[in-house]
């Protein structure tokens, strides 16, 4: 018996955090605005229609905005909050540009944020309109390479304030994905350290144009 109280007591130690953490109960946002070409030419078939196989041309586009620890972040808090309003869905897709997207990301990471969407989203188009993107990444129309330390300076200079450790640009093996700003509860840049260190390592990515 002794036996068995030890391994259920060590399970409920390595319960993943996100099984543990609760609405509100976090340090800072990551604000992820992924460049929506690389998305589709990276994911292929795999990729969202609605984003992709439009009419509408989509370049930095909001990912996400996601609560975050100082080490780790939580995700799928408090599963038992209501859907949102397809209302509310509708009125973020100029900057989420798929339901589904808009829909995953408050299930994963909007309700560790707070138990009210439209609160939350709320937040998120505060959040994006405190970031300014750079006028070189404004109508792209044709393929272009671009190095990761290129978009990041770029991206600092465009935002007075925001620390060269309070941004990441990440990829994939070829394509600039997404970039990554750290703001506080209230919006304001700051430091994030671990989100730092994810930066993208490759020399030159590509950089497909708008779609």
């Amino acid at each position: 018996m002794r036996f068995f109280a030890f391994v259920a007591l060590l399970a409920a130690l390595c319960t993943p955090a996100a099984a543990q953490d609760r609405s509100g109960d976090f340090d800072f946002y990551v604000l992820t605005l992924s460049w929506s070409p690389s998305y589709c030419a990276a994911e292929g078939s795999r990729s969202d229609d609605v984003q992709c196989s439009g009419g509408r041309p989509y370049e930095f586009v909001v990912h996400g905005l996601w609560p975050q620890y100082e080490r780790g972040y939580p995700e799928f808090c408090n599963q038992s909050a209501p859907r949102i309003p397809q209302r509310l869905i509708d009125g973020m897709l100029d900057i989420m540009p798929s339901p589904r997207l808009v829909i995953h990301q408050w299930r994963k990471h909007g309700l560790c944020a707070d138990t009210d969407p439209a609160r939350y989203f709320k937040t998120v188009r505060s959040a994006r309109s405190r970031v300014r993107i750079p006028d070189e990444f404004s109508n792209v129309r044709f393929w272009r390479t671009v190095s990761p330390d290129q978009v990041e300076s770029a991206f600092l200079k465009a935002n007075p304030g925001l620390p060269a450790d309070g941004i990441a640009v990440t990829c994939d093996r070829r394509h600039l994905r997404e970039v990554r700003v750290c703001v506080t509860p209230e919006l304001g840049f700051r430091s994030c350290p671990e989100i730092d260190r994810k930066d993208c390592r490759a020399a030159r990515v590509a950089m497909p144009p708008s779609r």
